[in-house]
């Protein structure tokens, strides 16, 4: 797979079908990327698991911290690594010994290991570098569009305002993943500009 870039359909296929997500790195201090993720992906109703053997005895957001991913108790659709680069092998290592094996591995922005991502496919996980779900969510929802960001979406309906534990539709068209006549020749027009 190209790690470079990833297709709307492959991201919008893997926000639908993942509903626990295991957060490696999640902190509990409001003011880090990993709480906001966390919290996010909790308000749109997947259940979180913080993972951070710095912070086991505490909770997030009500989720008690446990150290690895090999410490939870349940079955995980994807693993979401808020770490660098140099951390995610053991963590995608960890990842291969559960049992049933995590369908995802993700890793947030700015982490990429392409060996790692290597074994996890080898396996028959998919995986996701250098990207962050609660952007994509956002993204592909139309939700980040309400902070003036342009999102790509296609849409002349605004997307609704989430309420606590809602999933906004993903299903919104994009330019870069589209189905639709209109959002295929946008996205034609753009790639013969470049």
């Amino acid at each position: 797979m190209n790690h470079d870039s990833y297709s709307d359909t492959y991201i919008r296929e893997i926000l639908h079908g993942v509903k626990t997500i295991a957060m490696v790195g999640a902190s509990p201090i409001n003011v880090r990327p990993s709480y906001f993720a966390f919290k996010y992906l909790a308000q749109r109703g997947y259940d979180m698991i913080p993972v951070n053997p710095g912070h086991v005895g505490k909770s997030l957001l009500g989720k008690p911290f446990v150290g690895t991913v090999l410490d939870i108790d349940r079955p995980v659709d994807m693993i979401d690594i808020f770490r660098s680069s140099s951390h995610i092998m053991p963590v995608v290592d960890d990842a291969l010994k559960m049992n049933p094996l995590p369908r995802v591995i993700w890793m947030q922005l700015g982490a990429r290991d392409d060996a790692a991502a290597a074994k996890a496919e080898a396996a028959g996980l998919e995986v996701v570098m250098n990207r962050c779900p609660k952007i994509e969510y956002g993204r592909l929802s139309s939700e980040i569009s309400w902070m003036g960001v342009n999102s790509r979406t296609l849409s002349s309906k605004r997307a609704p305002i989430p309420t606590q534990g809602m999933r906004l539709s993903l299903n919104r068209t994009s330019v870069g993943g589209g189905d639709t006549a209109a959002s295929d020749r946008a996205a034609k027009n753009k790639a013969e500009l470049t």
